[in-house]
């Protein structure tokens, strides 16, 4: 009886074992790679709404470019969404993006991309 507990408990822990993602099995030293060094990236832009108008401003205060673009989804179904130009915004440079929609507004948001 006690032979199958120990055998039941061993199969369980080797199960779980096996069950881990590769990342977390502990690693043998001296074969570790140092962290990417990930750089500062990204402008901050304020989105603002005002009846069917939306109007971003995007400033990026690091040394990379930052392409951005505006967003709109509309609230009403026969309305249009909107996916904006991307635009290059150079380090310390402020750009403004806008869109519409004919009625009212659901959500606007910028994305960010590197320039290539």
């Amino acid at each position: 009886m006690r032979l199958s507990r120990s055998v039941a408990s061993i199969t369980v822990a080797v199960s779980l074992v096996l069950s881990l993602p590769f990342e977390a099995l502990p690693q043998p030293r001296g074969r570790a790679e140092p962290p990417a060094a990930s750089e500062p990236f990204g402008a901050t832009c304020r989105t603002a709404v005002t009846g069917s108008r939306v109007t971003a401003y995007c400033h990026n205060p690091y040394p990379e470019t930052d392409r951005v673009s505006l967003h709109v989804e509309c609230a009403r179904w026969w309305d249009l969404d909107s996916d904006g130009s991307p635009v290059d915004t150079g380090p310390a440079q402020t750009v403004r993006l806008t869109g519409r929609c004919w009625e009212e507004v659901r959500s606007a948001w910028v994305s960010h991309g590197r320039a290539g």
